[in-house]
């Protein structure tokens, strides 16, 4: 028996029972089910487990929020159920009418929240990894401690740039179990979407130019039986392969019904291989990339139009995108913005979001008399400075409204004025104090980035503790004086 045995199968119980449940995930806080009846689930006994921080239905997904301790509970849950994978899934339920039922009666909103938390959440522990290394890269770099041709610099580059260079095949992994598809097959069309001869060939001379006076006007490098190809340099890009991967899906099963069974398992893939890769380079790609850049230019725009509204309200919606479990659907853009632009302002705004919450929480612990109100406050401010915010929304600062509501205005003040600075974001790292070497692009000669970044943090927490300190400082002196 594990440490989390008893939590494990009361968590299970709770969701109706092991054949209630067709999947399992985790990220960072949160145990994510997908049930086949939610109905089935006791959500009341569940909320009043005292290890259990908050359930969220959103999404079409059964979200138990748990906490930094998620990792193992969703070990030992798996260690006792061994709940089917992602990628056998469907052979698991494809003969239960109750799941197929449930899944049809999603919403398209819950089908996209869904699709896009099984093909990042995965990823988003390695994401921000290697993020941090990039992140301690440039510091290294600007403060001249290392320079760019060091062995030093070049392996831990390698390290850091390891996930965004080869990001096609990583999301391949993922999509391709979403999607069903076999997994080496996905890991195939990943690297050849960036073989590094087709990548060469980008940076040649273009052999003719298509679409020309458009927004589309792309340059062709090759041909493939005669017809040109728009090429284009997929690392570290996001929607191409996820497309390639959901057309792979309707290919891979018109090649199983044709293919005889003695020699499908190497028809199969390279019937799929042979349609969806060129295809994937002639039209998935080219189309996805003009799609990409049509979500920078929306994002930019709107950031020209007004940066300090955009910033205000990203900043200060941020907490209600976590309450819903829905803030992971961001990361698409977010990756699909550095890979377009090299620098995204999204998660630049919402940079005050986790200390605003940090500086209630601790103005908390000093006001509040309530002794399990200030134990829970205090449990809650560690998690918050790594960014980790769910423990103190549902423990702490949502069951008390006001702070939960200070929070969320300083956060959209510090929104507005992050944009009013200038603070982009450059890539993908850790959260909470771990952010701020994001702010720091690797072509920096300056801190200047990651300074603006402090400054707004520091005048957010400012407002919070200050506003939470003040309210609940009067209302302790209001109840001071009715007791007299």
């Amino acid at each position: 028996m594990g440490k989390y045995s008893n939590l494990a199968k009361e968590i299970v119980d709770g969701v109706g029972g092991k054949d209630n449940v067709i999947s399992l995930i985790h990220c960072f806080t949160r145990l994510r089910f997908v049930l086949k009846n939610e109905d089935l689930a006791d959500t009341e006994s569940l909320k009043n487990n005292k290890d259990i921080v908050d359930i969220i239905q959103r999404g079409g997904q059964y979200q138990v929020v748990i906490g930094m301790n998620v990792e193992s509970v969703f070990d030992e849950i798996n260690e006792i159920y061994h709940f089917p994978t992602e990628e056998n899934k469907e052979i698991e339920t494809s003969n239960d009418d109750e799941t197929i039922k449930g899944e049809e009666n999603k919403s398209f909103w819950d089908k996209a929240v869904d699709l896009l938390s099984g093909i990042f959440v995965p990823l988003l522990g390695v994401l921000c990894a290697c993020g941090i290394v990039k992140g301690l890269l440039a510091i290294l770099t600007v403060s001249k401690i290392i320079s760019p041709t060091d062995g030093t610099y070049i392996i831990l580059n390698a390290i850091g740039d390891s996930l965004f260079y080869f990001f096609p095949v990583f999301l391949a992994v993922t999509a391709g179990k979403k999607f069903h598809v076999d997994q080496m097959t996905s890991i195939a069309i990943g690297a050849s979407m960036i073989y590094p001869s087709l990548i060469a060939s980008v940076s040649g001379k273009a052999m003719s130019t298509v679409f020309s006076g458009t927004i589309f006007e792309s340059k062709v490098y090759l041909t493939f039986l005669k017809i040109p190809v728009i090429l284009n340099n997929y690392s570290s890009t996001v929607i191409p392969i996820i497309i390639a991967i959901w057309f792979a899906s309707y290919v891979q099963k018109f090649a199983k019904k044709i293919s005889p069974e003695a020699i499908s398992n190497f028809l199969v893939p390279l019937i799929t291989l042979l349609i969806v890769v060129p295809v994937a380079l002639m039209a998935i790609g080219p189309v996805a990339t003009w799609l990409s850049n049509i979500i920078a230019w929306i994002v930019t725009f709107l950031y020209k139009l007004s940066p300090v509204l955009l910033g205000a309200f990203v900043g200060g919606f941020w907490q209600i995108l976590v309450i819903f479990g829905i803030h992971n659907g961001i990361i698409p853009i977010v990756l699909n913005n550095l890979a377009t632009q090299g620098y995204d302002v999204i998660f630049a705004a919402n940079i005050a979001c986790p200390f605003t919450e940090l500086a209630a929480l601790l103005a908390l612990a000093i006001v509040l008399k309530n002794k399990k109100q200030k134990e829970t406050t205090i449990a809650s401010i560690f998690p918050a400075i790594f960014g980790i915010t769910e423990p103190a929304i549902y423990g702490v600062s949502l069951p008390l409204k006001k702070p939960f509501i200070i929070s969320s205005v300083s956060s959209a003040i510090g929104g507005a004025l992050a944009m009013i600075l200038g603070v982009k974001f450059y890539q993908m790292g850790g959260q909470g104090i771990f952010a701020f070497p994001c702010f720091l692009s690797t072509k920096s000669t300056n801190f200047s980035g990651v300074i603006s970044a402090i400054i707004v943090v520091v005048i957010s927490m400012l407002i919070s503790f200050t506003l939470t300190l003040f309210i609940y400082q009067r209302e302790n002196k209001k109840t001071l004086k009715g007791n007299n």
